[in-house]
């Protein structure tokens, strides 16, 4: 959609601007609309409404966030510098007002409000929880993989103890659990609602909440167009937290970046984020009536992976030798605009902290690449793929072209394949990439909790590269459950240890979470989904 194709489609809308907005001020026409409607931009969109289905995108994370409750959420700290995120330290009510431990640690008892509804206006009961928590764990792929992720794993662990109190049966004292109960995934549906649109193929009914929210949450779904927008109204009985003050959002998708930056500054939209970082550091200079906020991705790396199933990439030296030919510099500098963490060049192979994620010892070294892959048996070099998320193309189209021509120093022709954004999840399930460009965040910030997801031998979603050793899974189970600190802290080394040594994938930096806003924005605030939280947002 270009400029005129979208300011065209806001006069259509409800929320048509008074005036053209090619003759309205900047302040002007961002002023013109009403204070409690928020127009935003992205590169592309959800491709499912429910965050449970197969290959969901991250989008879809966002739609979980406003149109369905958790039980719990997070709190909130404000940063010295002012800054809001959520505080993963801080657990607080949401669908449930309460919740007590058992004494002996091995169960948790929700009290569900009393005057909450469904979109529909079907009180939310207990039976709605189990039924929620029930499918979460059925339903395979990645929402059930990110429920073990915290020891809820059977349909057993969850029991209406009466029509609004709902308990969760431990397995084992894993302190992830808690935390995981406030993710998207554990989101409570209208279970008669779903239920009535399931089938025996499909008894979850996962084909019809695709297209159609069977939440309570604070916002409902007014309108999805795939590919073109979402639109969301508020939802005036929403009880599990403070009524939102913007009262609708249309979030569009505008693929090109040069297209998004410019409605932003004539001040056509309100918000937009997934820029290129050239964009987002040059806006951050110019100030004026736009402004941006940036903040580090916890537990997350933008990285290189090689599916290590199959030749060439199964043999570690190979793998090491595209460590040592990657232009990490050069990435940092043209690709990503110096908007981001090292994850490379460590004065030292050796780990010997705990933090998370930390550099690798790797750095641009072509001649110890070319002797790694003459070791390998590999000095002619081979042909292979190199695969990107165009979602995320931004900036990793330029790091993708910057890879191929140091490979091609070492004898790798790499073949640069653009996958379209809302099939690129689809794509990672197949396991059948050699070699990627990909992102990926931990939505809790522990360092055994990304270990599970992107290298355990369960071989779930986000461990792209297929990559699977039984010393490593142990190591990870062992950090996981550990009874001291000092134990903890030694299983924490040696797992990161293993991955940097073995190398399946190649840390490259630490992104940024960038978004970009009109001045009279208030309320935005960091969380570990990346989604904006449109509840909190207000204009003035």
């Amino acid at each position: 959609m270009d400029r005129r194709q979208f300011v065209n489609a806001g006069a259509a809308a409800p929320l048509a601007l008074a005036a053209s907005p090619l003759v309205v001020p900047l302040a002007a026409r961002a002023q013109a609309r009403p204070k409690d409607v928020l127009v935003v931009a992205n590169e592309f969109g959800p491709n499912s409404l429910d965050i449970q289905t197969i290959g969901a995108n991250r989008p879809a994370y966002g739609v979980s966030w406003l149109c369905y409750d958790r039980l719990m959420t997070y709190g909130k700290r404000t940063l010295p510098d002012g800054r809001v995120m959520y505080d993963r330290n801080k657990l607080e009510p949401e669908l449930a007002e309460s919740w007590q431990m058992a004494p002996d640690g091995m169960s948790v008892t929700f009290k569900l409000r009393k005057n909450a509804k469904f979109h529909d206006g079907t009180p939310v009961t207990a039976k709605d929880a189990k039924w929620s928590f029930d499918r979460a764990v059925s339903v395979g792929g990645f929402a059930t993989f990110q429920m073990g992720a915290g020891s809820l794993e059977k349909p057993e662990q969850f029991v209406v103890v009466d029509d609004h109190t709902f308990r969760v049966v431990f397995l084992r004292k894993d302190k992830l659990t808690m935390n995981n109960i406030a993710v998207p995934v554990p989101c409570i549906f209208n279970s008669e609602l779903v239920k009535k649109n399931a089938t025996p193929q499909d008894p979850w009914g996962l084909a019809w909440t695709r297209n159609n929210v069977a939440g309570g949450g604070a916002y409902k779904v007014e309108a999805f167009r795939p590919g073109q927008e979402i639109v969301y109204v508020r939802n005036d009985d929403w009880k599990s937290g403070p009524l939102p003050k913007l009262r609708r959002i249309v979030q569009r998708e505008v693929p090109n970046a040069g297209n998004r930056r410019a409605l932003l500054l004539k001040g056509d939209i309100d918000m937009t984020y997934d820029m290129p970082p050239k964009d987002f550091s040059e806006m951050a200079k110019e100030g004026g009536g736009v402004k941006v906020t940036t903040m580090p991705i916890e537990n997350s790396m933008f990285y290189v992976g090689m599916n290590v199933t199959r030749p060439p990439f199964d043999n570690v030296k190979i793998r090491q030798a595209v460590a040592f030919a990657i232009p990490y510099e050069k990435i940092m500098d043209a690709a990503l605009y110096g908007r981001g963490a090292k994850l490379y060049g460590a004065a030292s192979s050796k780990v010997g902290t705990t933090a998370w994620p930390q550099p690798t010892g790797y750095r641009t070294d072509i001649a110890r690449a070319k002797a790694l892959m003459a070791e390998a048996g590999a000095a002619a070099g081979f042909e292979t793929t190199l695969s990107i998320d165009l979602g995320g193309a931004t900036g990793g189209e330029p790091a993708a072209i910057l890879i191929q021509e140091s490979l091609a120093q070492i004898g790798i022709k790499a073949q640069i394949n653009k996958i379209p954004g809302a099939t690129w999840r689809a794509a990672l399930l197949k396991k059948d990439m050699p070699l990627i460009l990909n992102r990926f965040g931990g939505w809790l910030d522990f360092p055994e909790y990304f270990f599970y997801w992107c290298y355990h031998g369960q071989n779930a979603v986000f461990n792209t590269m297929s990559y699977q050793n039984a010393k490593l899974d142990k190591v990870i189970t062992n950090a996981r459950f550990a009874e001291s600190k000092a134990l903890y802290d030694s299983f924490v080394r040696e797992m990161i240890q293993i991955a940097y040594d073995e190398v399946p994938r190649i840390p490259l930096f630490q992104p940024s979470q960038d978004v970009a806003m009109q001045s009279n924005v208030q309320g935005y605030m960091y969380w570990f989904h990346l989604q904006p939280d449109y509840r909190q947002l207000s204009k003035v």
